[in-house]
């Protein structure tokens, strides 16, 4: 089955990518959660859409992702979050209050999508996440947690 991507798929492709996959895999998996969308004729123009949208969201070059690279490693984020007693959070801390705490302190937007966070962040402190900012060049960040 061709598929058109319209997200990031670890081990698959990037959004606006055009991929071959099994059939059960396209039609189970990767369209019914919008991931994905079925490759026409008519649909390959959406291609380019999809690949403009993701060049203007994307890191320029290999020698920009290292300078965002070492903004976010210069020093910890804080990224203030409402907590109980005892230090646990109502709920856990989600990407997208990782992606504006990282915006406020570097000064440059990073996609959510490219932020990995191995378990989930559930208690004041530190923490460590991972920013894919490019192909090659992957950033390391010290993440604090504290009440707001």
């Amino acid at each position: 089955m061709k598929l058109i991507l319209t997200q990031e798929v670890t081990g698959l492709g990037a959004p606006g990518d055009v991929v071959e996959v099994k059939d059960g895999y396209g039609r189970n998996y990767l369209v019914p959660r919008g991931v994905a969308i079925r490759w026409t004729r008519g649909a390959e123009k959406t291609v380019e859409s999809i690949k403009t949208a993701r060049v203007s969201r994307a890191v320029r070059d290999h020698d920009h992702a290292e300078e965002i690279k070492t903004k976010l490693e210069s020093s910890p984020v804080a990224v203030k979050v409402r907590s109980g007693e005892g230090g646990r959070l109502f709920g856990a801390v989600t990407v997208t209050e990782i992606a504006g705490a990282l915006a406020d302190a570097s000064g440059e937007q990073v996609d959510k999508r490219t932020i990995v966070v191995k378990n989930p962040i559930k208690s004041l402190g530190s923490h460590e996440i991972s920013v894919k900012l490019h192909d090659d060049v992957s950033a390391t960040v010290a993440l604090n947690v504290i009440p707001a």
